[in-house]
């Protein structure tokens, strides 16, 4: 269903029953389903809340619509009073689990919980640093050799939709540790315009760290996963389970431990996340 806020139309997906978890999808500008299925998997004793974020999935918005970060915070926000929710828990990947950490330092007193996976990095500097890296794993030979037989397959046209999958396959590689765990993913789209927009929301000089200092403490309970090879710096997370006094989960993955590293995935939150 939709929930209308803030003038726009936000998709929603609720599964389970028990104590609300408020999960927020990466990108910027991408949507919920490649969470799917995994993070289903925590709906157990629990209720999920996914939505699709604004220009992004099926919560599309026209061009003159604004989809900064402080528009996702104020959705977010929104999001929390229709769901009657005084104070609330944030299950954040990726950009998701920035987005998080943006609404409790606009809004500590209304978060309960935060567990963030693989949460975009708290400066501009590591964000140079994974697209430097996301864009060298990328051009490694043996995902390049696999783009060439592709493109000289014929499976374009043969069969589009078996060719679109692999193709996305391979655009996402660098992600993983094992390149090869591409091909478990659930496929999604990026909304390109939602996706600048919201980096340059942030600035070309970005850095949480100093907000996360002057929030007045204590910080809600914090669990931080992270992947040892994921091309967004762990050192960034390091950081924030220094700043947030939280506990923080290395994993040896890539940036997509529901995909690959399941059961360690659903082994390290689901004790920490609330539970009926």
């Amino acid at each position: 269903m939709h929930v209308a806020v803030n003038g726009v139309r936000l998709f929603t997906r609720r599964v389970g029953s028990g104590p609300l978890v408020v999960v927020l999808h990466g990108g910027p500008g991408a949507h919920h389903d490649y969470l799917l299925p995994q993070y289903d998997r925590f709906a157990v004793g629990r209720e999920l809340f996914y939505y699709d974020q604004r220009g992004g999935g099926r919560s599309p918005v026209d061009r003159d619509t604004p989809v900064g970060w402080r528009d996702h915070v104020a959705d977010l926000d929104a999001l929390r009073a229709h769901l009657e929710l005084d104070r609330v828990t944030l299950l954040g990947y990726s950009w998701g689990g920035l987005l998080a950490l943006l609404y409790y330092v606009e809004h500590p007193r209304r978060v309960a919980r935060l567990a963030l996976v693989a949460p975009a990095s708290p400066t501009a500097a590591f964000r140079h640093q994974f697209e430097r890296v996301f864009s060298t794993r990328n051009a490694a030979p043996e995902i390049a050799a696999e783009r060439a037989l592709l493109r000289a397959s014929g499976l374009r046209d043969r069969d589009p939709d078996t060719y679109r999958r692999r193709a996305f396959e391979l655009s996402v590689a660098g992600y993983f540790r094992d390149w090869r765990d591409a091909r478990h993913l659930t496929p999604f789209r990026v909304t390109a315009r939602t996706q600048h927009a919201v980096w340059d929301s942030l600035g070309a000089d970005f850095d949480l760290r100093p907000r996360l200092r002057a929030v007045a403490g204590p910080h809600p309970p914090t669990r931080i996963l992270h992947g040892t090879e994921d091309p967004i710096p762990i050192a960034g997370s390091r950081m924030y389970a220094e700043l947030l006094d939280a506990d923080l989960v290395e994993l040896e993955t890539g940036h997509c431990p529901h995909v690959e590293a399941t059961a360690e995935f659903i082994a390290a939150l689901d004790p920490f996340l609330p539970a009926a």
